[in-house]
């Protein structure tokens, strides 16, 4: 069963790249006590990810800080080396966190998995944005398709808030 508004996000581990190296980061590490946007991608660098969904969150980093939001946040089911590079591609590393659920861990213990073994990128994480108030969902868009990023764009997360 997938997650829910009113329900609190799990404290699951994610990992980040830290000036050392890989390392680990839990949920309430974030997110605890904080506004927060969440949005996840089935994975960094394919084409709707890069060049549709992370870039209207980039473009409206002061927008969503303008409407209280304290962390904004990606995550995707590659490794940390995958989601660094990544950040470091896009211009977004130190302005959004990029978070690796290289087990697709935390998008499982949502219920927001996606299996894409078809097109050989075997479990990922359906794309969806959620608003977090102290690890509580108070917004939750989940796409019905991989490829669109509509209902979970920048835009709509803004309009929520």
């Amino acid at each position: 069963m997938a997650i829910e508004v009113g329900a609190r996000l799990p404290n699951t581990t994610f990992r980040t790249m830290g000036p050392e190296g890989p390392a680990t980061v839990m949920a309430d590490e974030l997110f605890a006590g904080k506004k927060a946007v969440l949005f996840a991608v089935p994975g960094a660098f394919t084409p709707t990810c890069h060049k549709n969904h992370l870039p209207g969150y980039l473009n409206n980093l002061e927008a969503l800080k303008d409407k209280g939001v304290d962390v904004i946040a990606v995550t995707s089911v590659n490794d940390v080396f995958v989601m660094n590079a990544w950040a470091e591609a896009t211009g977004g590393k130190g302005k959004i966190e990029f978070l690796s659920d290289g087990s697709a861990d935390f998008a499982k213990a949502l219920g927001l998995e996606l299996d894409a073994s078809a097109g050989g990128l075997g479990v990922r994480s359906k794309r969806y944005a959620m608003i977090l108030d102290d690890m509580t969902v108070s917004f939750l868009a989940v796409e019905d398709s991989p490829g669109k990023a509509d209902l979970s764009a920048a835009d709509k997360v803004l309009a929520a808030l």
